[in-house]
């Protein structure tokens, strides 16, 4: 699951904007520590300058300013000057990109009156030097009777429009200057060198401040250059090599910069003054106030334009600043002491404040103060302070925060936290902004200051008004750089405060969103004040699908069990939980009232009639709903008089029911391509906890709930804005799967949530049961006695209960016919038979299934842990040096474990019982390592693990696995140091799980403290998801895919390939349609994003910053294969998380489907020249293949129609896919959003032979959520070719080390024998009561699911589930008893599928289905009267 402007080109970009600050803040250290001794002098004046009332200046002088342009006003030529990714890194779209700013508003053109004209042009990053410099060649202008400045501007991100590029090619081919900072965007930077390096011999000056190595190059002040760097001639590269450390070139810049006036007395004086006018340019630019400026531009001008040469100037030094400081818009002075700032803050006469008023602590951006843009930061200031907060504004000139953060953020006296709140206004991470963060710096500082840190963002690469007409909201790259990144640090909060003029390029305060920021902050920081007692708690639970069986719906977690811990541990810790009941039972009972009865009756408790006239005054937006629902109440939530709030109070702790959707059951809103507004239920219920509960934060628990996938901007929220709107300004806490990073941060983004993780149950293996248990064990007899007459018959019985078990289905060599018989075939026959059939059983029995429900705050016992251990273990992990366990014992005995793998897939008898040794053995090792670090009861204990310490030494200690190997083949043979390096890092995995801080990190965020961030994914991927209890966050999106996903991916692609050619004749297939989803790109660094790539034949590469925007075209000889065709269908999640790779995808295919290639060996190109003949299209524009839903919207819907039965026929749900899935990307206009395109998603569709998906984690299998069903196209490929065929459908499962690619049915079978039909699974559901019922309900509905999207389902799964859950009497009593309204729904689901064809069966189950509806009815009935 996962908003367009109408601004111009930007896409893979601001990752720089970071970049560029976080070296442009060593360059002003280095600016300011190059001449301290004059610092000391000015640094007084430059105080005074510093002040807000002095800082800008008013400078209104005769300017003109030329609104036309002078370049060409036309695109460049689409001819063969450009290469086709040229043309899409160029992203031409006039108007279509991410903003539509003109330069020419920022052209100068003074009236000479007979001075030298001095032309200036100048490319930055972002628009805070665009009013100084404008301001000070205004007044140059004006007042200098020598020379005059003609300037041209650019913003990097304008030169994504090839118009603007050419304009800026005609206009440094004018100038006698080009200044460039902070260019490191690498497609753009590589435009500029390819723009100015033509031309640098005929500039009489280049300058270029911190930018992309490339750009670095281009500076050139007389005989200073920076080309040579490295060079063994440059005297500067033969002083830079005497000092230079491992840090790249980047790092080797800075320390150059910073060690130039050491340098100059090395070089020749003519060599010596450019260097040093170098060096003061440097200084100029980074003060960046007008006078700075006003000086740099005559100090570059005489010295190097010759018409200037010999002219009398008065320049003036550079005027520094404080790298670090307090700053205040009223204040007269900076103060670089806190003391300092509270003697003049705290004796202020024109504010007084409370005498125990929040504090909040406000972090800036220097560049923004020394050139006079601001105003946002006072605005921001003035709000606090109306709202009765004070304030410490902090500043850093680099963009390493943590030490003004530690100077100035703490008490000086008592030393502990004087802020309450920090509030970031830069949006950058805390330490080195985007190119080279630290986090853990970041976050020591954060955990020692310990208060909540909120990272707001400020618009720099749109205007306001282009934000505020995009339903994209905040541009990707931004996203990228100043949400995602902070978000690392711990970030909350990525609210936009603060807008930006189109024509001065100002920045400004936003008022709507600094009130909501002020406000939020204020509930943080008052968390803090409050006493327990008093604070007030909403716990808000979900019920989806809508229905009184479901209330407490979370993914994998025991929500009642949990929320009776958590009122435990609130009781503990002072609050007034009321009468709060005595167990989890009468919780449930006492927030249902009635478990039994249904959900849209009463019968939930009422704990609130909201009136009309009550709703109306205090829902501020309620008429905004009113289009989609009419006027309050509507009948949803609703007595037909009052808007009720479902839910129980105990003291000062609400328990609510949050209302669904409420268009689940309309089969016609479900076919709306864009989702409705919130009813006037649900935006009652948020109304109620924030304006008359008075809640001083809101849980919500578990995954996951509705607020944060209702409409709005994806992210940069609006006043406008649904979630924005609902959440208000009560602090959002919220419990969320460990292993679900990507809708834990739509919830961070949307819902401003804290996401606090849980852990997912312990994992087991699967087992075997009835009859795969006797197949195991005939197996094992035949192996024995094979070679005796008894072989064949054994051979015989093993084929039968094979059929038996429908294994059949997925073992082609295992005949129905019942005229084959064993003893007609040789052994190798008998053998490959045995084989098949065994590996298929082990991979039954290996498979990892989570049992149960997890409770927070309950870490899981040893035991356990073990199946969770051994698949940690079975994972090589090269950045650790640590080789996996299955290969360490193979290597124990001569073979290398990818052999044996292959050799078990082909069904080799022999490999098959070497794996399942090796396995055992794996199992064996583990269990006996951990059964060392449990306590006498059982559980994990910390004591235990410290002694396990003892078995990591030199050889003499004793094996950390004991005796596990005696006996076996790999008794002494195993490789002990390569073994105690795993075991020692599984020794710190079980510590991790040990150290839950579920509850804890609850405790601390209710306490106004710092939640530690942590990874969210898969814990036998990525342990560092472990401990749990941490503020999850994602990963950096510009860092994926990685080379190590591309490799994975690369052998998932091959594997996928080779099996449909092996099952269609040896052809390939020509297009392959599949789903991307937000967390399996997180949880594998970009494996499935990297498999659509390589599809099309083109390899993602990173810039030189690591960064992955560049793409490599596989020639076809290198490629082996034809380009296969995609059509890419992405979650709402990964399109909001990932825009910048859904850009690098669109131009994948478009590269390949632009090359000149045989149509047999490109299908990209052969189906988009059909296409666009078919249509009437350019060949790039027939060639979209990466779709999703429209902005703000979420799914197909055919989820909700499903779980809801509210569909007619197959035809609707495949309408609601198509209206709601058919809008594309396209990176030839990013800033238009996700665009309608049925036309060319259905032609797509049409052409479609193979339907794929992955699954990369054993915790979310294809029945476990409804998401893989709702986006799967099978049935709706077929309506849509011309032929009705219907595709062949894969799914590749990377859950193990042996990757898997296996057809659809094949993977719902092992599915429905792993868990629905497996006795330890539903065993472990039931034993967890109401809850365990409804999951065993979800799946046979899932099921249920994909036989409506693909029927891929077989009979016998509906009949096996039958026989398990609606035969047997005993089964029937316990699901009733638990749960009665899902035992209801899962009745009518087995009814369904036979109604709608998916199952035949026989005319008494069905009779017996009848009754037992009747029946449950009727006591659900009885108990409600």
């Amino acid at each position: 699951n996962d908003h367009t402007c109408s601004r111009t080109r930007r896409i893979t970009a601001h990752y720089n904007m970071a970049s560029a600050s976080a070296l442009a803040g060593a360059f002003t250290s280095l600016g300011v520590s190059a001449n301290r001794a004059a610092a000391g002098k000015t640094n007084v004046v430059a105080k005074k300058a510093f002040s807000a009332r002095s800082a800008v200046r008013s400078v209104k002088r005769d300017l003109t300013i030329s609104n036309v342009a002078t370049g060409p006003k036309g695109p460049i030529s689409k001819g063969e000057s450009m290469s086709e990714e040229d043309k899409i890194v160029a992203d031409q779209g006039g108007g279509k990109g991410y903003t539509s700013v003109d330069p020419n508003t920022r052209r100068i053109i003074p009236d000479a009156k007979g001075r030298v004209v001095v032309k200036v042009t100048y490319v930055v990053l972002e628009p805070q030097y665009q009013s100084a410099l404008s301001a000070a060649v205004n007044q140059l202008n004006t007042n200098n009777d020598k020379v005059c400045f003609e300037v041209s501007g650019y913003l990097l991100e304008e030169l994504r429009d090839v118009k603007n590029l050419a304009m800026l090619k005609k206009d440094v081919e004018e100038s006698n200057i080009f200044i460039g900072s902070l260019i490191f965007i690498e497609e753009l930077a590589e435009k500029v060198v390819e723009i100015v390096t033509p031309l640098r011999d005929n500039l009489d000056a280049c300058l270029i401040f911190p930018s992309m190595p490339a750009v670095m190059r281009l500076n050139k002040l007389g005989t200073f250059s920076m080309a040579q760097l490295g060079q063994s001639k440059s005297a500067i590269a033969s002083f830079m090599k005497k000092k230079k450390e491992s840090g790249g070139f980047e790092e080797g810049m800075l320390k150059l910069v910073r060690t130039l006036p050491k340098v100059l007395k090395y070089l020749p004086s003519d060599k010596a003054a450019d260097a040093r006018n170098f060096m003061n340019s440097l200084q100029y630019w980074l003060g960046g106030s007008t006078d700075n400026l006003e000086n740099f531009l005559l100090m570059i001008s005489k010295a190097y334009v010759p018409a200037l040469k010999d002219m009398d100037m008065v320049i003036a030094e550079p005027e520094l600043f404080p790298d670090t400081g307090i700053w205040h818009p009223t204040a007269p002075a900076m103060y670089e002491d806190l003391k300092e700032y509270l003697n003049w803050y705290d004796t202020r006469k024109d504010i007084t404040f409370a005498k125990n008023a929040p504090v909040v602590g406000l972090v800036l951006q220097r560049s923004h103060l020394v050139t006079g843009d601001e105003g946002h930061y006072s605005g921001m200031v003035m709000e606090l302070e109306a709202r009765g907060a004070k304030v410490v504004p902090i500043f850093a000139g680099g963009l390493d925060f943590s030490m003004p953060v530690e100077r100035f953020f703490f008490d000086p006296i008592t030393k502990g936290p004087y802020v309450d709140t920090v509030l970031s206004l830069t949006g950058f991470a805390l330490v080195g902004g985007p190119a080279r963060q630290d986090h853990p710096k970041a976050i020591d500082s954060l955990k020692k200051l310990n208060v909540p840190y909120m990272c707001t963002v400020p618009l720099s690469f749109q205007t306001t008004e282009e934000w505020t007409d995009s339903s994209l909201g905040l541009h990707p790259v931004q996203v990228a750089l100043q949400v995602a990144l902070p978000e690392l640090d711990g970030a909350l909060e990525p609210v936009i405060f603060s807008g930006r003029d189109s024509k001065t390029g100002k920045s400004h305060t936003l008022e709507g969103r600094a009130s909501q920021i002020a406000s939020r902050a204020l509930k943080w920081a008052n968390l803090r004040k409050k006493k327990n007692v008093d604070k007030k708690l909403a716990i808000t639970v979900f019920s989806f699908p809508p229905d009184k069986g479901n209330v407490g719906t979370a993914a994998y977690l025991n929500v009642f069990g949990s929320i009776f811990r958590v009122l435990q541990g609130l009781k503990k810790e002072g609050y007034n939980v009321g009468d709060m009941p005595e167990d989890e039972g009468e919780l449930i009972n006492s927030v249902l009232n009635d478990k039994e009865a249904k959900f849209a009756s009463p019968d939930l408790n009422i704990e609130h009639k909201m009136s009309v006239k009550e709703y109306e005054k205090l829902c501020l937006y309620q008429e905004d709903l009113h289009e989609n629902w009419g006027p309050p109440p509507g009948n949803l939530n609703s007595d037909g008089a009052n808007l009720l709030i479902y839910g129980k109070k105990f003291g000062n702790v609400f328990i609510g029911v949050q209302p669904t959707f409420g268009y689940e059951g309309d089969p016609m809103r479900l076919l709306f391509s864009k989702s409705a507004s919130p009813h006037h239920g649900f935006a009652a219920y948020y109304t109620y906890i924030e304006h008359v509960f008075g809640a001083d934060a809101v849980l919500h628990f578990g995954t996951h709930g509705s607020l944060e996938f209702m409409p709005g901007k994806q992210v940069g929220m609006s006043d406008n804005c649904f979630p924005d709107h609902l959440i208000g300004s009560t602090p959002n806490i919220y419990y969320y799967a460990a292993n679900n990073p990507s809708e834990a941060t739509i919830a961070k983004r949307r819902s401003y949530a804290n996401t606090i993780s849980y852990l997912t149950p312990p994992a087991e293996n699967a087992g075997l049961y009835k009859g795969l248990k006797e197949l195991k064990e005939l197996i094992a007899s035949y192996q024995g006695l094979k070679d005796s007459g008894r072989g064949a018959s054994i051979v015989n019985s093993i084929v039968t209960t094979a059929i038996t078990c429908n294994l059949d289905k997925d073992i082609p060599i295992v005949s129905t016919n019942a005229e084959v018989d064993a003893k007609n075939m040789d052994n190798d026959t008998r053998d490959l038979i045995v084989g098949k059939v065994y590996g298929k059983l082990m991979e039954i029995e290996s498979r990892l299934l989570p049992c149960g429900l997890h409770v927070v705050g309950c870490p899981p016992s040893a035991e356990e842990a073990v199946a969770t251990l051994v698949n940690i273990a079975g994972i090589d992990r090269e950045d650790e040096g640590i080789i996996a366990l299955p290969q360490i014992l193979a290597a124990a005995i001569g073979k290398d474990i990818e052999t044996i793998y292959r050799a078990n897939d082909a069904g080799e008898l022999k490999q098959v019982q070497l794996l399942q040794d090796i396995t055992v053995a794996s199992r064996l090792m583990v269990n006996e390592f951990v059964s060392k670090a449990s306590d006498p009861s059982g559980r994990l204990a910390a004591g235990a693990l410290g002694a396990l310490g003892g078995m990591f030494g030199n050889a003499s200690v004793a094996l950390p696995w004991g005796d596990a190997l005696q006996g076996t083949m790999f008794e002494n043979k195993v490789d002990v140091v390569a073994s105690r390096k795993l075991f020692e890092y599984l020794r710190f995995c079980l510590e991790q799980i040990v150290k839950d801080n579920e509850l804890g990190a609850l405790t601390e965020a209710l306490n106004g403290e710092y939640v530690l961030p942590g990874p969210g994914g898969d814990p036998i991927r990525n342990p560092k998801v472990l401990p749990t209890g941490k503020n999850i966050h994602a990963l950096d999106p510009q860092a994926i895919p990685t080379s190590a996903a591309i490799a994975s991916a690369k052998v998932v692609v091959d594997r996928l390939i080779e099996r449909q050619r092996s099952e269609n004749d040896g052809k390939y297939p020509e297009s392959i349609a599949l789903v991307l989803w937000g967390t399996d790109n997180i949880k594998t660094y970009g494996e499935s994003l990297a498999q659509v790539m390589l599809m099309v034949g083109v390899v993602p590469e990173p810039d030189a910053l690591g960064r992955v925007n560049k793409l490599r075209l596989i020639d076809l000889e290198e490629l082996g294969r034809p380009r296969i065709d995609v059509v890419v269908n992405c979650s709402g999640v990964f399109r909001d998380l990932f825009v910048n790779q859904m850009n690098l995808l669109d131009r994948a295919v478009k590269l390949a489907a632009e090359q000149d290639e045989p149509y047999e060996m490109n299908y990209v190109r052969k189906h988009a020249v059909e296409q666009a003949e078919e249509l009437g299209l350019s060949i790039r524009e027939a060639a979209t293949r990466i779709f999703s839903n429209a902005s703000g919207s979420y799914s197909s819907n055919v989820n909700l129609a499903v779980e809801n039965s509210s569909w007619n026929d197959e035809s609707q749900l495949q309408d609601m896919y198509l209206n709601r899935k058919s809008f594309a990307f396209n990176s030839d206009s990013p800033g238009s959003g996700m665009e309608t395109k049925t036309a060319i998603f259905k032609s797509a569709l049409s052409k479609v032979d193979v339907t794929f998906q992955n699954l990369d984690s054993s915790e979310i299998s294809l029945t476990d959520v409804s998401h893989y069903f709702d986006s799967d196209p099978t049935k709706l490929v077929a309506s849509q070719r011309k032929d009705g065929k219907m595709p062949a459908s894969f799914i590749a499962d990377t859950t193990t080390a042996n990757a898997q690619v296996r057809s659809l049915s094949e993977t719902v079978r092992l599915d429905s024998r792993t868990k629905l039909l497996n006795p330890k699974w539903y065993e472990g559901m039931l034993a967890s009561g109401y809850e365990g019922t409804r999951e065993i309900q979800k799946r046979l509905n899932n099921t249920l699911g994909w036989s409506a999207t693909s029927g891929q389902v077989d009979n016998w799964v509906y009949e096996d589930a039958n026989d398990v859950y609606m035969k047997d009497p005993e089964m029937q009593k316990r699901l009733m008893e638990t749960n009665p309204n899902s035992f209801r729904k899962m009745v009518a689901n087995f009814l369904e599928a036979n109604g709608r064809g998916y199952w035949e069966t026989s005319d008494e189950n069905i009779e017996r289905l009848r009754n037992l509806y009747m029946e449950v009815e009727d006591k659900i009935e009885g108990v409600e009267k």
